[in-house]
């Protein structure tokens, strides 16, 4: 079935239901291990929210909460800790085990901190490039891990080369979440690291009489979360498949413009609250499992994450304006002109059963829930 897509009307979509026939092998199966062998591993929640499943017209919603993921408020550590892991063990294998280094990143907030803190329990140094637009908080958190920041007065694809740069000496190690030609192996482990998350959610919707989810919706900034997601759900042997959407700011829809053009491309960003998601061009190994394996891409404003921020907090969830953007974009496809379509495009009835990633909780890069655009 081809694609198709609505860029001139709001929201921004993309669909192409194909993507559910299309598979891929899956991620390595040690990772999960690792993490459980981490002091302070614990599965983060996945909690059912039924005033949501009414307002959308759906049977259940889930919200994974990664408010609290191995004492940071994102998801990132799961990344972070699995990349390190594997990069100073290559480090080892080639006799470089006993010299410190220096971990190089570059962040919308939550990433950095991640690789600030694996950094610090691990006894090395962290340097960390931040963009214009992150939080001071996020930016201070970052700082009392003890990492050195480098606040970049340009956008994220500044920041990262910036980062790339600085690493490109003896004793640093770029341990980046974005990927690009010639820099891919450490950005597939982070990639790989996230898989937990994944495997954490089918465990617990079986133990909730769920199943296999019909649709989970997850936050896009260059995309490898995603990428993660992707990878999971479409390697699965058998059983129905899960449509996958994505969500991004308006101010940064790398993604969907991606998806519309056919190739990746590298858009100009604006100011949005969805500091974690203001990146300008997805990495080069999560394309092409976007591009295959997602069912729809959409595109949100800020105020429709802000709402989403409240409203989830008022149902006991933390979530920041990112996490909070896989139920805006949930309620952005199933709502409004054209929502029938929509609906039909992901696959989604009265019975149908939805996982909300919530990729980070209000902590983390806080935020004005009131904008206006």
């Amino acid at each position: 079935m081809p694609a198709y897509v609505s860029s001139t009307a709001e929201p921004p979509w993309f669909a192409r239901p194909a993507a559910r026939a299309w598979t891929c092998p899956p991620a390595p199966t040690e990772v999960r291990d690792f993490h459980a062998s981490l002091s302070g591993y614990a599965p983060t929640p996945l909690t059912e929210l039924p005033p949501l499943a009414t307002e959308l017209g759906i049977g259940r919603v889930f919200v994974k909460d990664e408010s609290g993921r191995l004492g940071l408020p994102a998801f990132k550590a799961l990344g972070a800790s699995w990349a390190v892991h594997r990069a100073l063990a290559a480090r080892a294998a080639r006799g470089d085990a006993t010299a410190p280094v220096t971990l190089v990143s570059a962040t919308d907030g939550n990433h950095g901190r991640a690789v600030a803190r694996t950094a610090r329990l691990l006894g090395h140094r962290a340097r960390i490039f931040v963009p214009r637009g992150v939080h001071p908080e996020a930016v201070a958190a970052i700082a009392a891990e003890g990492a050195e920041v480098s606040q970049v007065t340009d956008a994220y694809d500044e920041a990262v080369r910036q980062a790339a740069e600085a690493a490109a000496v003896p004793d640093a190690l770029l341990v980046q979440d974005t990927a690009w030609p010639g820099y891919e192996r450490i950005p597939g482990w982070i990639v790989e690291g996230y898989s937990t998350l994944c495997a954490e959610i089918d465990e617990q919707l079986a133990a909730a009489g769920g199943g296999t989810p019909d649709l989970i919706a997850i936050p896009v900034g260059v995309g490898s979360p995603a990428h993660a997601v992707v990878t999971h759900y479409r390697s699965r042997p058998a059983g129905p498949p899960t449509a996958l959407l994505s969500v991004e700011p308006t101010a940064a829809p790398c993604v969907i413009e991606s998806l519309t053009r056919g190739e990746p491309v590298s858009v100009t960003t604006g100011e949005t609250i969805m500091a974690g998601l203001n990146c300008g061009t997805p990495s080069s190994i999560a394309w092409p499992r976007l591009r295959d394996g997602l069912d729809a891409a959409i595109a949100i404003p800020d105020a429709a994450s802000a709402r989403a921020a409240g409203d989830l907090a008022r149902l006991g969830v933390s979530s920041g304006p990112c996490g909070a953007a896989s139920l805006a974009g949930l309620r952005a496809a199933l709502t409004g002109d054209g929502a029938d379509e929509r609906r039909a495009a992901l696959g989604l009835g009265p019975a149908s059963a939805v996982v909300l990633l919530s990729t980070e909780g209000s902590a983390a890069n806080p935020a004005a829930t009131t904008a206006d655009t």
